[in-house]
């Protein structure tokens, strides 16, 4: 009975590790922005550690690094982020910004993973009892199976599914290369970079 319920708390535990994961909207322009630096009147700040679950597990794993960021053009002239605005290290190593296809694309879950789930299907729920002779008997059987397996299934590739695409509205509203920040405007954006490290990020004009 004890070996039992060790399976089974086990399998419970493998079941809500293998859940897929909700995904919590990222607004920029509410960010706590703890990282800030001015050049010639372009002020820029930036924040890492953005994303959360699976979509932090998968930013770690590959090497991707996702990062909110906000510019105040206080120069004399309109500045298009790419063309006349560029990140780089403090080194001056320039930073290569990744297409939001690609972000999306390397983060986002898988919702077919989950029809694995559908192999619950055969299980059933035994009830046995005690005959007068002291023999244990199946009195009874229910193919829970039938509602437990397609039902995570559909479940997790919804839930996925629905994470997935808000996440991809955040990248697709905030993209911000190529934008035009005009005089005195803030811009936010979210970009994804190629990084193991939470490395000091300037801004430069070109």
């Amino acid at each position: 009975m004890k070996f039992l319920k060790i399976i089974l708390l086990s399998s419970c535990a493998l079941l809500l590790n293998s859940c897929a994961s909700s995904y919590h909207s990222i607004d920029p322009a509410a960010l706590n922005y703890l990282s800030k630096n001015t050049n010639n009147g372009v002020t820029f700040e930036y924040k890492y550690s953005l994303l959360d679950k699976k979509y932090a597990k998968k930013e770690y794993k590959r090497n991707l690094k996702v990062i909110a960021i906000k510019i105040t053009n206080n120069t004399e002239k309109d500045l298009v982020f790419g063309r006349d605005l560029v990140l780089t290290y403090d080194d001056n190593t320039m930073l290569y910004i990744m297409e939001k296809e690609t972000v999306y694309r390397m983060l986002k879950q898988s919702p077919a993973s989950y029809l694995w789930y559908l192999l619950l299907s055969p299980t059933q729920f035994m009830k046995t009892e005690t005959n007068s002779y002291g023999y244990t008997e199946t009195s009874s059987s229910f193919p829970i199976g039938l509602i437990l397996g397609p039902g995570l299934a559909g479940g997790n590739m919804i839930a996925a599914s629905s994470a997935n695409k808000k996440f991809n509205t955040d990248l697709n509203d905030y993209n911000i290369n190529g934008k035009t920040i005009k005089i005195g405007e803030t811009a936010y954006g979210l970009i994804g970079v190629n990084s193991t490290t939470f490395d000091s990020i300037k801004i430069k004009i070109q």
